[in-house]
């Protein structure tokens, strides 16, 4: 019997398992849809700007870092990738716009007017990639000009945007200021390389003396400019603080007590001279420099813009917007694209009287009344 028994609850206990591990029971049907998974769809590519910076580096305080601003400032309101790579020599150029190229990047910003022919041989050569590039526009071939070589185009490139700017126009308001500020009675100014985007600065501010000599019949002197016998004055890079220095105190021994030197970094040295001697003021060029070199503040009487952040930027947002165009842009003092900063440490001392005429000068240039060309 007690097997009988230990039979029937050995079959008993094999029932329930083999029960559990059968196939599951069929849930009660109900109304409710089936829901399908959605598909897997691929994350739209990332927009891609690249910049290729001139010589002096990404943090030069002034030019390729004015530029990178307008990257930087679509990174943050657009979404786009951004990155740089610097040009430690011109033989850089090329290679850093093949970089570009062969990372499928959607715009090329090149920054600056030696960085034209590789870009115009570039940009032929792919033409379903945007570029846009500053101080610099074509046609630019002329004469006897040979495309790729001396030059980069004979004719318009249709995915190249040139990006130049009327800086002669803020640089005139620039030297009429300092005109106006001088209490030697002479002005100092120096370039990098003498190349038209550096020169133009120097010739406006001559200009803006000139016509502060002939508003008040005073005789200020602009030392260094490209009007002088010399030709002006060019240290021949962008990079030496060293020769800013040196340049600076050269200018001061002749008398000069303001200075603007339009040669990048070098400028840096300058500020650095009339800091430490009291003698001097400086003007910046391209950007802010109380902004870019606040340290420098008590020496800086203004700076002229080139506001090129807001050209790059507008590039970009035109090419994602598919209103990019090649031709050229022109930034002016009626279109923001260039302008002086504000006097920070030193607007108390222009008088009321300095900054009315300023004022009432940028509405004359704008109007066409007053020619900013000598």
């Amino acid at each position: 019997m007690k097997k009988l028994y230990s039979l029937l609850a050995v079959w008993m206990v094999a029932s329930l398992l083999l029960t559990a591990c059968g196939a599951p029971t069929q849930a009660p049907a109900t109304d409710m849809p089936v829901t399908e998974a959605p598909e897997a769809t691929e994350a739209p590519e990332a927009f891609k700007v690249g910049q290729v910076t001139d010589l002096g580096g990404i943090d030069d305080k002034t030019f390729n870092a004015t530029a990178w601003a307008g990257v930087e400032q679509a990174i943050d309101e657009l979404g786009v990738e951004g990155k740089f790579l610097e040009s430690q020599q011109q033989s850089d150029y090329a290679k850093n716009i093949q970089q570009f190229l062969d990372e499928d990047t959607n715009l090329i910003v090149t920054v600056g007017f030696l960085l034209g022919v590789d870009t115009a041989v570039a940009a032929k050569a792919n033409p379903d990639t945007s570029f846009a590039i500053v101080d610099y526009a074509y046609p630019d071939c002329f004469g006897d000009g040979v495309e790729g070589t001396s030059c980069g185009s004979a004719s318009e490139i249709p995915n190249v945007l040139g990006l130049t700017f009327s800086t002669d126009q803020a640089a005139f308001l620039a030297g009429y200021l300092a005109a106006g500020m001088t209490e030697t009675g002479k002005i100092g100014t120096f370039g990098g390389i003498p190349i038209p985007p550096v020169t133009i600065f120097m010739s406006g501010l001559e200009a803006g003396v000139a016509h502060y000599n002939s508003v008040h019949g005073t005789s200020v002197e602009v030392l260094g400019g490209p009007s002088s016998a010399n030709g002006g004055l060019f240290t021949g890079n962008f990079e030496s603080t060293d020769d800013g220095r040196a340049y600076a105190e050269n200018l001061m021994q002749e008398g000069a007590d303001i200075i603007m030197p339009v040669a990048g970094p070098v400028g840096l040295g300058s500020a650095a001279v009339c800091q430490e001697t009291g003698a001097c003021k400086i003007i910046g060029v391209d950007t802010d420099m109380v902004v870019a070199a606040p340290e420098f503040e008590s020496v800086v009487l203004t700076s002229v813009l080139k506001n090129m952040n807001v050209a790059v930027f507008d590039a970009i947002q035109a090419v994602l917007d598919g209103t990019f165009a090649g031709g050229v842009y022109s930034g002016t003092l009626e279109n923001n694209g260039v302008g002086i900063a504000p006097f920070h440490a030193f607007d108390s001392a222009v008088s009321a009287e300095l900054k009315a005429e300023l004022e009432q000068l940028q509405a004359d240039i704008i109007s066409g009344a007053v020619s900013v060309s000598q």
